[in-house]
């Protein structure tokens, strides 16, 4: 009988483990409790050793979860006396954020690429007047230091608490080697030049309210995807940049956090307009020898790879806003953010898989049906 007990009280034990690991796993897999994942195994390991009764193993394990659940407690902090700066608030995410802040009660500066444009008017007209809409096109340095001086002027006391570098371009989704090298620059320009310029700039203020830095990137940046070979770079470098800084601005107690959000519907992927733009200048940049390798049908499919991409992706951006809401108010931010159905599966997959796997996975998800007219062509051997 008290061996059977026993048994039950062990069985109690192992299951208490499987699911406390299976939950912190989950919790690293997000970006946190990296730390109490590997104190929670070597804990284990040495009450297997040292302590022979279950019921005493499963009362300490129980506490180590108990103090585990208070460390990590989340305490979101008031929104009041607080000042944000987003960028790329014309649409998007950048305008739907700069509202949801607006009205939890923050100070918002919200930059827009053109002050005129519709996205900014309904800003202007809908928000409190806890809202600025400023001129800021990250790519210009006069502009970035107007808006330093005002925002400086108007938190001098306080500081800003937090800068959100949120402004990107996408370019054109299309094979690398026939992406142009204008598009090139200008995913480096914005993705992650401007936010490195953004983020030395405004550091000063946001030391002084040991505040935090968001990096809003992208799953391409972590995971090479077809078809995004500019857009991705240049989001890896944001990646790197971030994860240095991070490191660095810790001793000043000012958080940098990195954002990969899924797949949802804002306006980087585009319009007709701009994809039929995007494709004459591919087109007339082309030697005649690439061209006649892709072939136009290969290339005009680009925009079917596109319209499909967007029509895939969620209207919800409510995943998105809260992860950010809660990077910049909570009193215990994680590292990373994977807001969207799934979006940290494919970080997952990219580290973990064979790469051969890999690659057939992501290719399969985002090539087109489409073969270049050389590979149609070609006789198999």
């Amino acid at each position: 009988m008290e061996e059977a007990v026993q048994g039950c009280v062990g069985l109690v034990y192992d299951l208490l483990m499987v699911v406390c690991v299976g939950f912190l796993l989950l919790r690293v897999a997000q970006g946190r409790s990296v730390r109490w994942f590997v104190l929670l195994l070597v804990s284990g390991g040495i009450l297997n050793c040292l302590v022979h009764s279950s019921a005493l193993k499963i009362g300490l394990v129980s506490v180590l979860c108990s103090v585990v659940h208070y460390v990590e407690r989340d305490v979101m902090m008031t929104a009041a006396n607080k000042a944000v700066l987003i960028t790329g608030c014309d649409s998007g995410f950048g305008h739907e954020l700069a509202q949801v802040l607006d009205r939890a009660g923050m100070r918002v500066f919200a930059g827009v690429l053109d002050e005129l444009s519709p996205g900014a008017l309904k800003l202007k007209e809908s928000a409190s007047v806890n809202l600025t809409v400023l001129q800021l096109d990250i790519t210009n340095n006069t502009q970035i230091t107007q808006t330093h001086q005002f925002i400086k002027s108007q938190t001098d006391k306080t500081g800003l608490w937090a800068l959100v570098n949120n402004a990107g371009v996408l370019g054109y989704v299309c094979d690398g080697e026939i992406l142009p090298m204008k598009m090139y620059k200008s995913c480096l320009d914005v993705n992650f030049l401007g936010s490195v310029m953004m983020t030395h700039t405004f550091l000063p203020l946001i030391r002084q309210s040991r505040g935090r830095v968001i990096n809003i990137t992208s799953m391409a940046g972590e995971v090479p995807l077809v078809g995004f070979a500019g857009y991705g770079a240049s989001k890896a470098a944001l990646n790197i940049y971030s994860g240095a800084i991070r490191q660095e601005l810790s001793s000043w107690g000012v958080r940098v956090i990195i954002v990969q959000p899924g797949a949802f519907r804002t306006n980087i992927l585009g319009s007709s307009e701009q994809w039929e733009r995007a494709q004459e200048q591919i087109l007339s940049g082309l030697s005649e020898e690439v061209k006649d390798s892709y072939g136009e049908e290969y290339i005009h499919s680009m925009q079917k790879r596109l319209l499909d991409m967007s029509l895939a992706s969620s209207e919800d951006k409510g995943p998105f806003l809260q992860s950010l809401k809660h990077a910049i108010l909570s009193s215990n931010p994680k590292h990373f953010y994977y807001p969207g159905a799934g979006a940290w599966v494919l970080s997952l997959l990219y580290r973990y898989c064979p790469t051969a796997l890999s690659d057939k996975i992501f290719s399969g998800m985002f090539m087109s049906g489409v073969q270049p007219a050389k590979l149609a062509t070609a006789i198999p051997h």
